[in-house]
């Protein structure tokens, strides 16, 4: 294995709760509710079913225009507080001294990533960065893992794919990578877990798991 790509929202960084809470802030302005479902269907998503999620639940006539107030909201959020995820610093840091590359593979802008990356003082641990805005389908499909690989050199069969939502996990396995889970706001069912090289509860102890094989083979 030589390349390892990262999801980034409730990945790297504490922000999928951030957008959570902007998301259940906006259904009580339109006095809508969201059921147990939503989270699991919004989180990893991205361009039509992003859009098909808002239409249904919140009524909105313009999605497009919904998703950006919500993401306006959570960029003021972010740019006072976001959270590095625990085992993110070490993660990156132990896979580019055992010689991997890596990318950040993400739903949101290039914007988004850029400033992301530059608040918490990682963005040179990365070799590429790409957004699904890059690619023709979002997650679930494999198009924006699939780039990611192209961009680092590598075929997608040497690549780990780190994520923490099932579009992202499905979309990991569909590019042919071996799929490694960090639940955040939603765990992972049985079909998921299945799919998974491994599921951890942080980075810090996947990146124990990734380098133990090596140093077993």
């Amino acid at each position: 294995m030589q390349g390892a790509i990262f999801d980034m929202d409730g990945l790297l960084f504490d922000s999928e709760a951030i957008f959570q809470s902007v998301w259940r802030e906006k259904a009580e302005e339109l006095g809508r509710t969201l059921d147990k479902d939503f989270v699991r269907r919004i989180c990893g998503s991205s361009g039509a079913d992003t859009r098909a999620v808002v239409r249904e639940y919140y009524g909105v006539s313009d999605p497009d225009a919904f998703i950006g107030e919500v993401n306006k909201r959570v960029h003021e959020i972010e740019e006072t507080c976001l959270p590095m995820k625990k085992g993110c610093v070490e993660i990156l840091t132990g896979l580019k001294a055992a010689g991997y590359k890596l990318a950040v593979a993400s739903a949101s802008s290039m914007e988004m990533i850029e400033r992301n990356l530059e608040f918490n003082g990682i963005t040179e641990l990365f070799d590429e960065l790409v957004s699904t805005a890059q690619v023709k389908r979002g997650k679930p499909a494999p198009d924006v893992f699939l780039y990611a690989a192209e961009r680092i050199g590598f075929a997608p069969e040497e690549c780990y794919v780190f994520e923490d939502s099932l579009n992202g996990i499905r979309a990991g396995c569909a590019a042919g990578m071996r799929a490694v889970m960090i639940p955040d706001q939603v765990q992972p069912t049985e079909e998921i877990r299945a799919m998974c090289w491994g599921v951890f509860p942080d980075l810090s102890e996947a990146l124990a798991a990734i380098l133990g094989q090596e140093e077993s083979v």
